[in-house]
């Protein structure tokens, strides 16, 4: 399934995330993707939400007025800005050329649409190479399908398992692993074989022999440092934190702060996937909250309507 695929010329730029993600501390309204995790005769629906967030910090482009700038395509040639309408793609060859590749082309090409993540195979977790990983999503049952939800993951992660399947989202066909931890499952989207580099693209240089004082010493400062059990928690991103700091700093002493004619809307609190996934598998709760909302929504458009015919027959008179 991998080897067909054929290898893709080096990027001249990072390769661009084509699912779409909330902003960082927006509550996902809705899941990215819903389908159905199927294999044989087994059907279980299933919906996608992304277990990565966006870390670290970002800066805003700003005019020295504080206006918020956009980035424009324009021609080098001629130094003149170019309306979308005029901008095609073209795909570049060696000899310096471009050919030339219409929407219509590219639709064709598409997959066929389908709510399914079809799994081939089953295999040992273990033989996943991390390597190949690229974005972790959660998946949480959908509809009615908590049972069957339940016993693939409790059989999978039994079997120490990991589906490997496709699914298509946005027009684009993903290759994937379906890992289940703790009663949930998780979907890893994985990078095809050509691209990933080997030792042999990178240039390391040949294997050579240590003495036997080098490798203890190696060994006995590995140790030193070595954990029980790995904490991700007891990571922390040291530059990330300092940033936030100065920021907090320079607000309070309302130094180098500006007014910008836009302003963002404030974030909501972050959502607990997790515990939105376990929420999900009890059912019940959630659905009798809609429920009471949608009452209580009713009722005051109820009210708010009764006023306005009040009103209506009040000017008449």
């Amino acid at each position: 399934m991998v080897s067909r695929v054929p290898r893709r010329p080096e990027p001249e730029q990072p390769r661009p995330v084509d699912i779409e993600e909330p902003p960082p501390g927006e509550a996902p309204v809705r899941p990215l993707w819903s389908g159905t995790i199927s294999f044989g005769l087994v059907s279980v629906p299933v919906n996608m939400y992304p277990a990565n967030r966006a870390g670290g910090v970002s800066l805003r482009m700003l005019d020295q007025d504080g206006t918020p700038l956009k980035r424009r395509f324009y021609c080098p040639r001629e130094n003149r800005e170019i309306h979308p309408e005029h901008i095609i793609r073209g795909y570049a060859l060696e000899s310096g050329e471009y050919v030339v590749v219409r929407d219509e082309e590219l639709e064709a090409l598409e997959p066929k649409k389908s709510r399914d993540i079809d799994l081939r195979l089953f295999v040992d977790a273990k033989d996943i190479d991390p390597m190949y990983f690229e974005r972790a999503y959660f998946l949480a049952p959908a509809s009615d399908s908590n049972k069957a939800y339940r016993l693939l993951a409790s059989t999978m992660e039994r079997l120490g398992q990991a589906g490997v399947a496709t699914f298509v989202m946005r027009g684009k066909e993903y290759l994937v692993a379906i890992f289940s931890e703790g009663g949930i499952l998780r979907a890893q989207t994985l990078r095809f074989a050509d691209e990933i580099r080997s030792p042999e693209d990178v240039g390391l240089p040949q294997n050579v022999e240590a003495s036997p004082a080098e490798r203890t010493r190696f060994e006995r400062e590995i140790q030193k440092l070595a954990g029980k059990r790995f904490d991700p928690a007891e990571l922390q991103d040291e530059y990330a934190e300092g940033f936030r700091k100065l920021i907090e700093r320079k607000r309070r002493e309302r130094r180098d702060v500006i007014s910008a004619p836009e302003t963002a809307e404030a974030a909501g609190p972050e959502p607990d996937l997790i515990d939105l996934i376990r929420r999900s598998m009890r059912g019940g709760g959630s659905k009798a909250a809609r429920s009471k909302g949608n009452r209580n929504g009713n009722g005051r458009r109820g009210k708010r309507a009764e006023g306005k015919r009040s009103a209506g027959r009040s000017s008449r008179r």
